[in-house]
């Protein structure tokens, strides 16, 4: 497996919990505590990370499939960009298991 298959889907997965974090405070910003301009910023965190995260779909089902993954845990990889810091989590967890697997397939930087 490729290294840009793995960091695509870091950086992805990075953005979309950023984002997700974001949409949460803008939330409770506009309902909770009725911050003026709350809406929106929320409106346009929304739209973002709606998008984003169809992109990190894609991401992380290539990185599923590459690596064979089963598919219990590959919908635990998909449903991790839903749920408020998950996708850091997870996104450690799986770059962990998978950097062995990278780093295998790399080919051998000559030192100068």
């Amino acid at each position: 497996m490729k290294r840009s298959v793995l960091t695509r889907y870091r950086v992805l997965a990075y953005v979309t919990g950023v984002l997700l974090v974001l949409l949460c405070l803008g939330m409770i910003a506009k309902y909770g505590l009725d911050v003026n301009g709350a809406a929106d910023v929320t409106r346009v965190v929304a739209i973002a990370h709606g998008w984003l995260y169809v992109v990190y779909l894609v991401f992380a089902f290539d990185l599923g499939s590459k690596a064979k993954w089963p598919v219990g845990k590959q919908l635990w990889v998909l449903l991790a960009g839903t749920i408020p810091t998950a996708a850091f989590f997870v996104e450690r967890k799986i770059s962990r298991e998978l950097e062995s697997k990278v780093a295998d397939t790399s080919p051998a930087v000559a030192k100068a």
